[in-house]
């Protein structure tokens, strides 16, 4: 029984870190294909606003209408708050 648990615990660990990986990856291609498209407005740093404030709506509402945890919620509203830095840490002031 014993290894049992331990073999549910290594694959668990495998999956987290593959979706660690995937989570990465997905961040960086979707911050650097914000970062062009906010550049090639003429208000690039309005641009980011609107992006990251629909993002945070849209965030609300999934929240609301499927009841998910406030946890999953609070992270999602952090992970915005980290694209947001990081979209306009290249756009001109």
């Amino acid at each position: 029984m014993a290894m049992d648990t331990q073999d549910e615990i290594a694959q668990l660990k495998r999956e987290v870190t593959e979706l660690s990986g995937l989570s990465l990856a997905t961040g960086v291609i979707l911050t650097q294909l914000l970062q062009t498209i906010c550049r090639r407005e003429l208000n690039p740093q309005e641009s980011a606003g609107i992006i990251v404030e629909n993002a945070r709506a849209g965030i609300e509402a999934f929240v609301e209408q499927n009841g998910s945890e406030p946890a999953m919620k609070n992270r999602a509203l952090e992970a915005v708050g980290q694209y947001e830095e990081q979209i306009r840490s290249v756009l001109a002031v």
